[in-house]
């Protein structure tokens, strides 16, 4: 079995034509100088799996269905990467407690932030709701309070995660070129002030070491958005309604603005990706996460079953003790 997913991966390197570290992935440092030993162990973790397996991931919703479970129940697998959202302020508590539980477990946690437009309120439909974003950054208005109290809030619940030991796939402003969250409807300039501003806060002024910073771009990748490499850990795109394709043109379009310096994933799907299609086009993503509640219901079983029992997706039975293999590097 090695040596067919070593033959398949020298396969991949000469299709593909890019340099051989895209499958041997040079250990990267984060964007962040002080960073915890668990987000270096769990980079280093990434680093290494990036351009050789792809993590398989799984949107939870937290209400009421639970698609880990249903996941299992029809593959025997676990995925390893567990998708959490910071969508509303009486499921927060839970989303820190699940994410440290998935650690603990052998997973990694990932968090998200369908952040509700900063003085209209919290919720999925409020993030879709226009502000004026400059106001923001206007002492004395409603949205410079609101934006600072939410930004504390979640700080806050970040750092019991860090008190936890456990590092975070951080992946705020997700989408951030398209035009349908407020974040992203008034130009790059905004959404990269919005972005460092979040990262200045949370790492320089609250020392929040255990995040992994993850830049999600629409399935229409733009460099004008990009933040800059010292505000990035990882980058990568999501689509819908796009089958089991590779998608080798929007991983191309990422690793265009990102160069071979961070692992590129596909942040959402409708339906996973291919693996073997991935093999055959040389596009091997770091990771995909499936969404939640319908769209995992919709997905095939059998092809379901064929993604998590697959040689170059990796499950959470398959994750070694990343502290222990990872930790000391």
């Amino acid at each position: 079995m090695k040596k067919k997913i070593i033959y398949q991966l020298l396969i991949v390197y000469l299709l593909s034509g890019l340099p051989f570290t895209i499958l041997a992935q040079q250990q990267h440092r984060l964007s962040d100088a002080h960073a915890t030993k668990e987000a270096k162990a769990l980079y280093a973790y990434i680093n290494g799996m990036f351009g050789k397996k792809t993590l398989s991931g799984q949107m939870f919703s937290g209400w009421g269905f639970d698609e880990i479970n249903y996941i299992y129940k029809i593959t025997g697998k676990y995925p390893t990467i567990k998708g959490f959202d910071f969508i509303q302020s009486s499921l927060n508590d839970s989303v820190v407690k699940g994410a440290i539980q998935w650690w603990k477990d052998g997973g990694i946690p990932t968090i998200m932030w369908h952040w509700g437009a900063p003085g209209i309120g919290e919720g999925y439909p409020n993030s879709k709701k226009e502000i004026d974003i400059t106001k923001c950054f206007q002492k004395g208005t409603v949205e410079y309070d609101s934006f600072r109290t939410e930004l504390k809030t979640k700080a806050d619940l970040l750092e019991r995660l860090q008190k936890a030991n456990v590092p975070v796939l951080w992946r705020p402003f997700h989408e951030l070129n398209g035009n349908w969250f407020w974040w992203g409807k008034q130009g790059p300039d905004n959404f990269k002030h919005l972005w460092i501003t979040m990262y200045d806060y949370f790492v320089k002024d609250r020392k929040l070491n255990n995040l992994i910073w993850v830049l999600c771009f629409t399935g229409e990748p733009d460099s004008a958005w990009y933040p800059g490499n010292q505000y990035v850990d990882i980058a990568g795109a999501d689509t819908y309604g796009k089958g089991d394709s590779s998608m080798p043109e929007m991983y191309k379009a990422v690793k265009a603005i990102t160069g071979n310096r961070v692992p590129i994933a596909y942040h959402e799907c409708g339906v996973p990706t291919d693996p073997d299609k991935c093999f055959k086009d040389g596009v091997m993503w770091s990771w995909w996460m499936e969404w939640h509640t319908n769209y995992i219901r919709n997905v095939d079983t059998v092809y379901l079953k064929h993604l998590y029992n697959n040689d170059l997706i990796i499950t959470r039975d398959e994750v070694p003790d990343i502290m222990k293999v990872y930790g000391k590097k």
